[in-house]
C-alpha cells in the first residue's frame, strides 16, 4: 500500500505524552521508539516493504490520538496505548498488520504471565524438594540441585520467550514438538562418547594443572571416573566410554599375558596371578564406587554415566571385562545395587555369543550380573544397523547411538549428539480426524518445523567459543577440535556431532488411526513402520539437504510422556485409551499395559530399530529377578538378535531395605528388620533410579507395567 494514503494528521496541539504506567504500577518514561520497534516487528513478520518507514509514519499518528485522548498531566496505561496502536493500524487499512501486532501483543501476554508463573516455579523450588519435578530423575534435592533447578526454569522462560523463532516457540509450547534441555538451549551441546585412549595416552587438563598419564589400571580408573566427570561438567547429556575393556586393557600388569596362559602355576605364580586380578577387581570396584558418589553439574548429580564393553579378547581386556562384572555384581558397599555406570555389553557371532566363542564365559557372566542388577543392558553387533561397522557401535545411556559421519570417520568415538528435538505422533493423528493421507501431511507440517529448529540452534550454538567447553574442546575431546584455539567456534568440532528428530506416541497414534495399536493387528504394524520409516526418510534427506548428520530418534520420554499428554488432554478432552491416562507410549514401544508375550513383543518392535539410527531400545518386563535363571535370559536375546534389534534391556523389581540393606521383593517392611524404608530400584527410560523420584508420567506407567508371559517356562541356569 502506498504511503501516501496513510490518515497522518498533523499535530498541533504541541503536547506530548511524558510517562506511562506499566502493568506492574509503576510510571516510566514514555518512549515512542518502543511502538515503532514493536510495529516494525510485525511489518517485518507479514512481508511489508519499507517497514520502518511505515512503523515511524504510524507512531506519529499513535502519539496524535494520544495526546487528544489524554489531557496534559494524565498517564495513560500500557494497554491504552497498544488499543490506539490497533485502532490506528485499521484505519489505515493495514488489517494483516494489526492482526500480527495484536497476535505479538497476546504473546507477550503470554510471555509476562509465563513470567510469573516462573517466580512460583523458583518459589516452589526454594521451599520445597525437586523430588517429582518433571525431570531427570538422578537429579538430588540438595543446595546446589536447587540452584540448578532455579537456574534451569530460569533459562527456559529465557530461550522460549527471547530467542526461539515466534512459530517454534509456538509449537513447543502447544505440544507438536518438544525441544530437550531447553535450558541449555544456546550454552552447550548434549553429549558424547570419550576418546579415553588419547586422553590416558597424553594426559590432560581439567583447568588446575596437568594430570600425566596413569602407569597402572588404579590410576587409569580412577582418572576415567575424573574425565567422565569433567565432560558430565561442560555438557547437558550423558557420557559415554565406547569400549572400556579395549581402553583399560593395557594399564592391568603385563606379567597377566603369560600367568594366564599357563596351565600349570606353581604357588608363586599363582599367587601373583591372583594379586594381579584382585588389583584390577579393586580398580574396578572404585570405578563403581566414584560413578555413584563422585558429583558433576556444580555437584548436582553423580555422573550420567555409561560403559560398553564384551568384546575385547585379548587376555588383558578379558581381566578387565571379568573384573567388573564381578565389581558391578558385588554392589555398592553394603551390597545396594548401582544406579551408574549404565553398562552395555556388546553381544557378537565369533567373539561372545555362540558357545564356541573365545568370551562366551563373559557372556554368561554377564547373564548372571544382569539376571541380579538389570545391567548390563545388551547390544548387537549383527543386527543390519551395527553389522557394517563390526563392533564398533556403542550405546549411551538410555539408547542414544551414532556412527555414521559425512564429515569424517564414522565411529562413535569422540563425537555425540548436538541437540534432539522430539514429536508429539498422538497430536497429529487426532487433528488427522482419522484420515491416513491428512496424517501424514501433518507428519510431514512438523518434520519441516523440527529441521527449522535444530538448524536455529545448531546457528546459535555456532556462536559458541572453545573457552565455552573448555574440557571437552579445550581438551580436544571431540573429533575436530584438536587444532582450535579457545577463541575459535566450536562449529569444526561440533559439525561430527549429530542432530535428531526423535518421536513418541506410536501407539496412540495408530489407535487414532486404524482404532488399534501395532502389538493387536498387522494393519497397524505395516502402517507403525511406514511412520517411522517415513521420519527416517526425511532425516536422512536432512542430511543430504543441509549438510548435517541428522538421524531418528527413539525418544527416551521421561518428562515429556506427561507433558505431551496434558497438553492434549487441555485441548481435546478426555479420549478414551489416548489422553484419559497420564502418559504417552515411549517411542515405538508396544503399551506397557498391554497382555502379550515376550517373544511377541521382540517380533513387532524389532523391526523399528533399523529406522531410528539415533538411538533405540526395547525390554521385557519380568515379575522377579533372573539371577537364577540366565538361560531364559540368553533366550530372550537369541530372539532379539533373530528380530534385528540393536539394544534390549529386561526389568524387573529390586527392593532394597535402607536400614539393614536386605535385597528384595519387598511389600511395605523389610522382612528382615521391619523397616518402612525401602528403596525401589526400577527402569525409569533406559537407566535405573528409585522409583519415588520418577517423575508423574513415569510413575502412572510403571503402576501400569505388565509382566510378559512365556518366560518362566524356559528353564536352564546353573
Amino acid at each position: 500500500m502506498a504511503i501516501a494514503k496513510f490518515v497522518v494528521k498533523p499535530n498541533n496541539e504541541g503536547k506530548e505524552i511524558r510517562e506511562v504506567r506499566k502493568r506492574d504500577g509503576r510510571v516510566v518514561a514514555f518512549d515512542a521508539s518502543k511502538i515503532t520497534k514493536a510495529i516494525a516487528k510485525a511489518a517485518d513478520q507479514v512481508g511489508l516493504q519499507r517497514s520502518q518507514e511505515i512503523a515511524a509514519l504510524m507512531t506519529v499518528e499513535v502519539i496524535r490520538i494520544l495526546d487528544q485522548e489524554f489531557p496534559q498531566f494524565t498517564t495513560p496505561h500500557v494497554e491504552n496505548i497498544q488499543d490506539v496502536v490497533i485502532k490506528v493500524l485499521k484505519e489505515n487499512n493495514l488489517n494483516n498488520l494489526a492482526e500480527t501486532y495484536l497476535s505479538y501483543r497476546e504473546e507477550r501476554n503470554k510471555s509476562r504471565a509465563e513470567a510469573t508463573n516462573l517466580l512460583h516455579q523458583i518459589g516452589d523450588i526454594i521451599k520445597e524438594s525437586p523430588i517429582g519435578i518433571e525431570g531427570n530423575a538422578n537429579v538430588g534435592h540438595n543446595f546446589s540441585a536447587k540452584l540448578l533447578q532455579i537456574a534451569s526454569a530460569a533459562s527456559k522462560w529465557y530461550y522460549e520467550n527471547e530467542m526461539l523463532p515466534p512459530e517454534i516457540s509456538k509449537a513447543h509450547k502447544n505440544g507438536y514438538i518438544h525441544i530437550h534441555d531447553l535450558d541449555s538451549y544456546g550454552k552447550t551441546i548434549n553429549c558424547m562418547q570419550i576418546p579415553l585412549d588419547k586422553l590416558l595416552d597424553s594426559g590432560f587438563s581439567t583447568g588446575y594443572g596437568f594430570i600425566r598419564s596413569p602407569k597402572r589400571i588404579g590410576s587409569a580408573a580412577a582418572l576415567m571416573c575424573i574425565i567422565l566427570q569433567s565432560s558430565q561438567n561442560d555438557m547437558y547429556g550423558g557420557q559415554s566410554i565406547p569400549w572400556m575393556d579395549k581402553s583399560l586393557a593395557k594399564y592391568v600388569d603385563p606379567r597377566y599375558d603369560d600367568l594366564a596362559k599357563k596351565q600349570n602355576l606353581n604357588s608363586e605364580e599363582n599367587n601373583l596371578k591372583l594379586a594381579i586380578e584382585r588389583e584390577v577387581f579393586q580398580a574396578m570396584e572404585a570405578v563403581v564406587h566414584n560413578l555413584n558418589t563422585m558429583h558433576s553439574r556444580a555437584g548436582s548429580q553423580v555422573p550420567f554415566s555409561s560403559i560398553n564393553l564384551g568384546t575385547d579378547t585379548s587376555i588383558r581386556g578379558r581381566c578387565v571385562t571379568e573384573q567388573f562384572l564381578k565389581a558391578f555384581n558385588a554392589g555398592l558397599g553394603r551390597g545396594e545395587t548401582p544406579i551408574f555406570p549404565n553398562v552395555v555389553f556388546r553381544l557378537k557371532e565369533g567373539i561372545n555369543f555362540l558357545p564356541d566363542d573365545p568370551n562366551y564365559d563373559l557372556y554368561q557372566l554377564a547373564l548372571k550380573v544382569a539376571g541380579r542388577r538389570m545391567n548390563p543392558t545388551f547390544s548387537f553387533m549383527d543386527s543390519s544397523m551395527n553389522k557394517p561397522f563390526g563392533d564398533l557401535p556403542a550405546y549411551m545411556g538410555c539408547r542414544s547411538r551414532l556412527v555414521d559421519n559425512i564429515y569424517g570417520e564414522s565411529t562413535p568415538e569422540a563425537r555425540g549428539s548436538i541437540a534432539p528435538v522430539s514429536i508429539n505422533l498422538p497430536r497429529l493423528a487426532i487433528e488427522a480426524n482419522g484420515s491416513i493421507e491428512q496424517f501424514f501431511q501433518n507428519l510431514d507440517e512438523v518434520l519441516a518445523l523440527c529441521e527449522k529448529q535444530l538448524l536455529h540452534r545448531v546457528n546459535v550454538l555456532k556462536e559458541r567459543k572453545v573457552s565455552d567447553i573448555p574440557f571437552v574442546m579445550g581438551e580436544h575431546l571431540y573429533m575436530g577440535s584438536d587444532n582450535l584455539t579457545s577463541t575459535d567456534s566450536i562449529w569444526e568440532a561440533m559439525k561430527h556431532g549429530s542432530i535428531n528428530i526423535g518421536f513418541i506416541g506410536l501407539a496412540e497414534a495408530l489407535q487414532l488411526l486404524v482404532g488399534v495399536h501395532h502389538g493387536q493387528s498387522a494393519e497397524a504394524q505395516e502402517l507403525g513402520l511406514k511412520i517411522i520409516k517415513h521420519i527416517r526418510n526425511y532425516c536422512d534427506d536432512i542430511v543430504e539437504r543441509d549438510q548435517l548428520n541428522c538421524t531418528c530418534y527413539a525418544t527416551p520420554a521421561e518428562g515429556l510422556s506427561g507433558r505431551f499428554i496434558a497438553i492434549d488432554r487441555k485441548k481435546f478432552g478426555l479420549l478414551p485409551g489416548i489422553t484419559d491416562k497420564e502418559f504417552y507410549t515411549n517411542s515405538f514401544h508396544v503399551p506397557v499395559d498391554y497382555e502379550i508375550s515376550a517373544f511377541k513383543k521382540i517380533e513387532i518392535e524389532g523391526p523399528y530399530h533399523k529406522y531410528c539410527n539415533a538411538g533405540h531400545i526395547s525390554y521385557i518386563e519380568v515379575e522377579a529377578p533372573l539371577v537364577d535363571n540366565p538361560k531364559a535370559l540368553e533366550s530372550l536375546h537369541r530372539a532379539m538378535a533373530s528380530a534385528d534389534m540393536g539394544y534390549a534391556g529386561v526389568n524387573f523389581p529390586i527392593d532394597e531395605c535402607v536400614d539393614c540393606a536386605y535385597s528384595g521383593i519387598i511389600d511395605k517392611e523389610c522382612p528382615i528388620c521391619g523397616s518402612p524404608r525401602i528403596n525401589r530400584v526400577r527402569r525409569v527410560t533406559g537407566y535405573l533410579s528409585y522409583l519415588h523420584r520418577f517423575t508423574t508420567g513415569k510413575k502412572a506407567e510403571y503402576e501400569k507395567r505388565r509382566s510378559h508371559n512365556g518366560i518362566n517356562s524356559i528353564k536352564g541356569g546353573d
